[in-house]
């Protein structure tokens, strides 16, 4: 187990930073304050470098199993380790589907034996994520970090208010990847200008909110908790906004893509194709009003690992799906800090805090606690390369892009997972 003292550095402590020296000992979090005087643990000077708590993801694909040619459960927590998330939660699109107590078991098991840091599984919401039986939610709720049937809406609204009912009656989240098909009408990018330009089909607007909609009424109805999906419509925003407003158990993400970017920003390219697409811009401004203004109170990456083959065919043909696990933190300092949108304490509460605290997990640099933290640099420039990632998949829209902030330092549990600071 880890012992250390670093000394100087800026650190995040119930919401605030504070110049301070932290000591780890045994792997525990041992004392936080601003001089420490401590001989047995190795020391590092950290001045300049800020220590926050780990990152949490609560929506990435570790493909694994089923799918591990894209990336596997230990080159998706490698790849989350470098980027500073110390948990990861597994989506359910896998083969075999975790849709019952045996199917969810073989991926724990994985988990169990491959995993740098924590992993929480998804389990789906119906039996082969086909929209058509409910899966056993009774049997299989106190093994999943929550319910989702994500890469694919649920269609039937009967299905949803069942599944609803019965989350509530576990006390678990139905966690909703939010797309009415019969609007798609066969779309594959944003159904905005540059679709118009190009001669591209658009996948519109309406096919997320009217979901999210549907399902932020039966939120009400039943009580449940209900978490929105990567979203990515000004629309969205407001549906939620408004639910917040009446006290319901409603939460929602977006991803770092869609706060950057703009549908004119794309290029004929499989790295700018992901579900939902990057939208108008009018979108992209009205995200950044709904993470300022705490309606949005969580970052995701939807990190979608494929292979080179799948990403290769242009936007029309190229499956769905970017990496994001090494590019969120600086993506998100980049384009939200850096301009003055939302503070550097704002940064932590969207991808550390929040995303633990909305489904009830321990947050947060405690005395006494497991360590479980990550040293940053802020201002560190670099350029976006992904023959660098860890991760088996190397599509990013941020490719060849300069972002400001490195992760260091990755400890989790107690443990080092991921070291270039000593």
């Amino acid at each position: 187990m880890l012992n250390l003292l670093l000394k100087n550095g800026t650190v995040y402590v119930d919401g605030k930073l504070i110049k301070a020296d932290v000591l780890i000992k045994d792997g525990i979090v041992a004392d936080i304050k601003q001089e420490i005087c401590e001989n047995n643990a190795p020391s590092v000077d950290v001045d300049k470098l800020h220590i926050i708590p780990g990152l949490a993801d609560v929506h990435v694909h570790l493909r694994e199993p089923g799918f591990s040619y894209k990336e596997t459960i230990h080159s998706g927590t490698k790849s989350a380790a470098k980027g500073g998330f110390t948990l990861v939660c597994s989506m359910p699109n896998l083969n075999p589907v975790p849709d019952t107590v045996q199917n969810l078991k073989i991926e724990q098991d994985i988990i169990d034996t491959d995993a740098v840091i924590k992993v929480m599984p998804y389990a789906a919401i119906t039996k082969g994520e086909k929209g058509k039986e409910l899966v056993d939610i009774e049997a299989m709720a106190d093994k999943c970090f929550a319910f989702s049937d994500d890469g694919k809406g649920v269609q039937s609204e009967e299905m949803m208010l069942l599944a609803m009912k019965k989350a509530k009656e576990k006390g678990k989240a139905i966690v909703a990847h939010c797309e009415d098909e019969s609007l798609l009408n066969g779309g594959y990018i944003h159904d905005g200008e540059y679709a118009r330009i190009h001669g591209h089909k658009g996948i519109s607007s309406a096919s997320e909110y009217k979901q999210v909609e549907r399902d932020v009424a039966l939120a009400e109805r039943t009580g449940v908790q209900y978490h929105v999906c990567h979203i990515s419509t000004k629309e969205t925003a407001e549906i939620v906004r408004k639910a917040k407003a009446k006290g319901l158990k409603v939460s929602c993400e977006t991803g770092p893509h869609y706060l950057a970017f703009c549908d004119m920003d794309l290029h004929e390219h499989g790295r700018f194709k992901m579900n939902p697409p990057i939208r108008s811009a009018s979108d992209r401004d009205a995200l950044i009003e709904g993470i300022k203004d705490g309606t949005i109170e969580v970052i995701a990456t939807d990190h979608a690992p494929h292979s080179d083959e799948e990403k290769s065919k242009g936007l029309e043909k190229s499956n769905m799906g970017v990496v994001g696990l090494e590019t969120s933190f600086a993506a998100v300092n980049t384009y939200m800090v850096k301009p003055g949108h939302i503070s550097f304490e704002k940064l932590v509460e969207i991808m550390s805090i929040n995303p633990r605290k909305i489904f009830g997990i321990e947050a947060g640099i405690k005395i006494g606690d497991r360590a479980d933290f990550i040293v940053v640099d802020r201002e560190k420039e670099w350029i976006v390369n992904p023959e660098e990632f860890v991760s088996q998949g190397k599509f990013t829209p941020f490719e060849g892009l300069k972002l400001y902030g490195d992760v260091l330092f990755t400890v989790c549990d107690g443990e080092i997972v991921y070291n270039k600071l000593i």
